[in-house]
């Protein structure tokens, strides 16, 4: 897996100061997409076990309050397999962060089983978030009033009560 950027400090992609890890690799290939360079999944530098060793460093600190995974796509089958590490460890070793992950995919037509991007590891990764934000950028749609998404379709589901209530829960901010 690439990556494009860690943002160690970033304040736009979720509640409070958060690190963010922006993977490389997308076939939505939305129109309006705000970084196009990240499709390719070429783009960028290698993940290694500094790279996740330096966002492990980064999200150990009290003023940090979560990691978001954002892209890209996190959830292309090829980056969750990779990612899954990354979340393993978040939550052995700093279990008070959240976790939120952006993805052009719907939870339940996409992600769930039978899902076209459902592979032998999403279970454990969306047990493993707190916050998906889902469905791809409409450019139509766009509206740059709304937090923590750019288009009106897109949805911000608190996952920890979606998956104990079995249905779609939408977070409250």
């Amino acid at each position: 897996m690439n990556y494009g950027a860690v943002k160690k400090t970033d304040i736009a992609n979720g509640t409070g100061v958060r690190v963010s890890l922006f993977v490389s690799g997308c076939t939505h290939h939305c129109r309006g997409c705000f970084q196009p360079e990240t499709w390719d999944f070429s783009y960028g530098e290698p993940y290694t076990q500094e790279t996740e060793q330096e966002i492990i460093e980064a999200l150990n600190h009290d003023y940090i309050k979560g990691l978001t995974l954002l892209g890209g796509e996190p959830f292309e089958p090829e980056n969750q397999r990779e990612l899954l590490h990354l979340l393993r460890r978040v939550r052995e070793t700093l279990p008070q962060k959240d976790v939120w992950c952006y993805t052009g995919y719907t939870y339940e037509d996409d992600l769930l089983r039978d899902g076209r991007a459902s592979c032998e590891v999403t279970e454990e990764m969306l047990s493993m978030i707190d916050v998906l934000v889902d469905g791809e950028f409409h450019e139509a749609e766009k509206n740059i009033s709304l937090r923590f998404r750019g288009s009106e379709n897109q949805r911000l589901i608190d996952l920890r009560e979606t998956r104990k209530q079995d249905k779609i829960i939408l977070l409250e901010i």
